[in-house]
């Protein structure tokens, strides 16, 4: 007779989302959806296209969150029935499929306890992201290109929006930089843990045969900050130069010099943008991520605090914290969490959250010690 038993595990598992639905406050929630779902129904919604779009996209992140916890609840309740129904019918497939939902629901709520950690000053913010290639020549370059397109199919898993601002193309292989924006709620509070230098070894495929190669790359973080636009900063504190947009190779995408590097003179910050269609919205983008910067910048000597948010990453051996080993033992492991993954083909093609989730946890555990 089948005797099947997960009531301890079931109740564990309640116990773990009585509270994450405590924080989350379902209530405010709905309340959250109400609100919204009047301000998207007004007839003059689209006359300020981008007010419409945080409003929708607010909105949708609010019902899919209301969905997800309403859903765990159900999903909980029908896994006590499929059991009853096993046991009852001594049917050894219904175990098995209780067993695997059991599985399924302990992985779901897991990622939910996660992102209640997420309670940073500006986890809530999109995200401004900056990859920049270090020591190791085209292999670094390369390196860079590999981390730019797993961050892009991460966000792509969770149908976040990503905007590629600018890319600099190194001229043999990969980028020499890029940044992009991932326009979601609490993309901050969760990739930001990706800062620091990335740590590529493997059997270059550009030198010598057999020959094992280390390359860096950096990973910038920054919040996009809305209230940023009040920075003002004086005409002659910018140097603005324009430029060609290039592609793969170092080869010319436009015939006009539609690029901007924007420097701030007093404090040495570079920003270029280039995937914009013209110079004036290039400059725009530029000007609106390096008003972030100075207002970060601003916060924390007000603040003195004594590191950056976005940290200060160089792609090099010193400030490591995280290495991908493509030959031999093939791993990727994080060197702050110990967290690791013995495919690193699904880390590349996006499979992150398992070493996101473990990042967010040091990182709480980090700010409670200190």
């Amino acid at each position: 007779m089948l005797e099947l038993d997960l009531s301890a595990e079931i109740q564990a598992l309640r116990h773990t989302f009585g509270d994450i639905s405590e924080v989350v406050d379902v209530s405010r929630l709905r309340d959250d959806i109400a609100r919204l779902s009047e301000e998207a129904g007004a007839p003059d919604l689209w006359d300020d296209t981008e007010n419409a779009q945080k409003v929708t996209s607010a909105l949708s992140h609010r019902q899919s969150e209301l969905a997800r916890i309403t859903g765990i609840a159900q999903r909980l309740d029908d896994l006590e029935v499929l059991i009853g129904l096993a046991n009852e019918m001594g049917d050894e497939d219904s175990a098995q499929e209780a067993r695997a939902e059991l599985a399924a629901l302990t992985d779901l709520i897991n990622q939910l306890e996660v992102q209640t950690l997420l309670d940073g000053e500006y986890d809530e913010r999109a995200a401004i992201i900056t990859i920049r290639s270090g020591a190791g020549g085209d292999d670094a370059t390369d390196f860079a290109e590999m981390l730019m397109r797993m961050y892009l199919r991460w966000a792509e898993r969770h149908k976040y929006p990503v905007k590629v601002m600018d890319t600099s193309y190194a001229e043999g292989a990969g980028i020499k930089s890029a940044t992009f924006e991932i326009d979601a709620p609490y993309a901050f509070g969760t990739i930001s843990v990706e800062a620091g230098t990335h740590r590529l070894a493997r059997i270059s495929p550009f030198g010598s045969a057999d020959k094992r190669q280390t390359s860096f790359a950096a990973v910038e973080v920054i919040p996009l900050m809305e209230e940023a636009t009040e920075v003002d900063i004086p005409e002659n504190d910018i140097r603005v130069d324009v430029f060609r947009s290039s592609g793969p190779g170092g080869q010319s995408v436009n015939t006009t010099d539609s690029a901007v590097r924007l420097t701030h003179l007093p404090t040495g910050i570079v920003v270029s943008m280039q995937n914009e269609k013209s110079q004036i919205q290039n400059r725009a983008a530029a000007m609106r991520v390096l008003q972030t910067r100075l207002l970060l910048l601003q916060k924390e000597q007000e603040a003195a605090k004594k590191k950056e948010l976005a940290g200060n990453i160089t792609a090099s051996w010193g400030d490591q914290m995280r290495s991908y080993f493509l030959y031999g033992q093939q791993l990727v492991k994080d060197l702050r969490t110990g967290y690791e993954v013995g495919n690193p083909a699904v880390v590349f093609d996006g499979d992150l959250d398992g070493l996101i989730a473990a990042g967010i946890r040091w990182r709480k555990r980090k700010d409670d010690d200190d």
